[in-house]
Formats: C-alpha cells, structure tokens, sequence
C-alpha cells in the first residue's frame, strides 16, 4: 500500500513542480494549427476517396481507379 502512495505523491510533484505546461495563448495557436491541419487532411481525403474510389450511382461513368480495376475481375 505504501508503494501506491508513494506513486502517487511523486506523480503529484512531478505535474506540479517539473512538467511545463502550456500558457492560455500557446495552447490557442496549437488548437487552430490541430483544427486547420485536420481540415486539409480531410479534404485530401476526400479528393482522393473521390478521384480514386468507385461512385455509388450505378449508371455512372466515372468509377475512379479503383473502379476501373474492381471492374476488370
């Protein structure tokens, strides 16, 4: 039991006195830097999902690459 206590009050010590925390500003800019970079990320995506994947209609004429290739088998 003393050894769960004494993890504690060290995991305790070690967040409060040496892990250096973000400030209110810092931690902003990192958020919208996260937000903006998994827009874009989605966006690629969905260009790729689009240009490459097989279209849900089925009278379509484009089915993507991988159309193409699923429809040759």
């Amino acid at each position: 039991m003393s050894k769960i206590r004494s993890y504690f009050q060290e995991t305790y010590q070690e967040m409060v006195h040496n892990v250096t925390w973000p400030t209110w500003k810092e931690l902003q800019n990192n958020t919208i830097l996260v937000v903006v970079a998994s827009v874009l990320i989605a966006l690629l995506i969905f260009a790729m999902d689009y240009a490459f994947g097989i279209s849900g209609e089925e009278g379509s004429l484009w089915k993507g690459l991988l159309g193409f290739i699923y429809g040759s088998f």
